[in-house]
């Protein structure tokens, strides 16, 4: 039996699983956060603490039809100029909050399209979050950049705020394909944008691009693969194309016919992730490639390696802090999460509040089993001593949890002495075993294909 037929018997190409950048994931979260919780989350941080934050910029000059983000569609500024109002009214009433000496060690802004912001703006906004939450002596300040919506005013603003890591989005080079999924972006465009980001002295440049998407085939992805190397991004993120129209209706806009089969989309990134190692890019995870200096490739060697919701990190702070409509916050108590109307959220921070709209308090097993899902994406095994050591279940249970699971993936998972094992052949599985470690109830036409 060769290994797609193993892969299909277990029902990897049939399967809907989260994608476990949380755990519980996001669709299970409830109203038992409230404003007032997260209030008393925010206050009970450690003093000089170091935290991560994301900014969250909804808005987009045009609407990309494969993405399912929360953004939304702006063709004047004045959305934007009464967001930004919001959103610094929002870090004067986290200021309110905070204890003495918090520092930022990992500030992201994402969206959306947060370089549509003007460089006024930039700098403004930089300039208010930084008075309340100073960067810390060894920080790291990313920003996601369109290469289509970017210009050298606008990068020597995010320079000069501190940003020294840049993420641009690629997708995929061909025209057809770009067509179909409403991303036009040519390589001399994300050419020029590279090497302006390069230009300024940033030496970590993050690539987004795609698997699964419609019109793609093998050859295809191949040459999106080798353009996108010529660049020579530091970090690579190859992301499956999740189709779900329920959810973003703007994927309605893209054939369904056109899409490959699950089998095809395997195929695509079995043919990218060689391309990428070929070319001494580290395996990350399920769906990362870094450059083995990189820090993000350090981090995995040294068992580092962590998942949150921009994917994989080397970052260790326990808490996260989300501002903008829809951003959400990790805290050691749990998860956070804004107001998802731009609205709703806007209301809220005007009245002098937070937009806390909903989230999840961990209990039971919930850290647990986070832990265990968060190895198994990160570093496809399970450390029984790790597990242990730091958490309250007996020896007897765990062997219990680790071989139930292992029953259900049949020579794909060992269980041993040390613990539990994904072999190699078995990875394209590793959402779907992640998943048995799960707790928690799910609808599957809530979440992606497994591949």
């Amino acid at each position: 039996m060769d290994n797609n037929t193993q892969l299909r018997k277990l029902g990897l190409f049939d399967a809907k699983v989260p994608r476990y950048t949380s755990y519980p994931p996001a669709t299970k979260f409830s109203n038992d956060v409230t404003s007032e919780r997260f209030a008393s989350w925010i206050q009970g941080l450690p003093e000089a603490a170091r935290i991560s934050a994301y900014i969250h910029v909804p808005f987009c000059r045009r609407l990309c039809w494969f993405c399912a983000c929360r953004t939304q569609g702006v063709r004047s500024d004045e959305p934007i100029i009464a967001y930004l109002a919001s959103l610094k009214q929002e870090i004067t009433n986290l200021s309110a909050l905070l204890p003495k000496g918090v520092k930022l060690a990992r500030l992201h802004w994402g969206g959306g399209t947060p370089t549509l912001l003007t460089p006024a703006q930039m700098t403004d906004l930089a300039s208010h979050l930084q008075t309340v939450l100073p960067l810390d002596e060894n920080y790291e300040f990313s920003v996601e950049i369109d290469p289509n919506e970017i210009d050298d005013a606008r990068l020597d603003a995010l320079v000069a705020a501190g940003m020294n890591r840049a993420s641009i989005g690629v997708q995929d080079f061909h025209s057809e394909i770009q067509n179909t999924i409403g991303r036009l972006q040519t390589y001399d465009v994300t050419k020029a944008a590279v090497d302006a980001i390069r230009a300024r002295g940033i030496t970590s440049l993050n690539a987004d691009i795609l698997f699964g998407l419609p019109h793609q085939d093998a050859k295809r992805i191949a040459e999106t693969v080798q353009m996108l190397l010529s660049l020579s991004p530091d970090r690579v993120a190859l992301y499956g194309y999740a189709h779900v129209p329920w959810m973003s209706k703007r994927q309605s806009m893209i054939p369904t016919d056109a899409l490959p089969t699950p089998e095809e989309r395997l195929a695509l990134f079995d043919v990218a992730r060689e391309l990428f190692m070929w070319d001494g890019y580290q395996e990350i995870g399920i769906d990362h490639f870094a450059r083995p200096n990189d820090s993000l490739g350090r981090a995995a060697r040294e068992g580092r390696l962590r998942r949150n919701f921009q994917g994989y990190t080397d970052d260790t702070c326990d808490t996260l802090i989300g501002l903008g409509a829809s951003a959400i916050s990790r805290f050691p108590q749990g998860y956070a999460q804004n107001a998802s109307s731009t609205a709703e959220y806007q209301k809220a921070v005007r009245a002098g509040a937070l937009a806390t709209g909903r989230g999840h308090v961990f209990k039971g097993q919930d850290r647990l089993r986070s832990r265990l899902i968060e190895a198994i994406m990160c570093d496809f095994q399970i450390d029984r001593a790790e597990i242990l050591g730091n958490f309250e279940i007996a020896p007897a249970s765990l062997e219990a949890l680790l071989q139930s699971t292992a029953r259900q993936f049949p020579n794909m998972v060992s269980v041993t002495q040390s613990g539990f094992f994904i072999h190699p052949e078995g990875r394209p599985l590793t959402r779907m075993i992640a998943r048995a470690f799960d707790a928690y109830e799910m609808r599957s036409e809530g979440h992606s294909s497994a591949i």
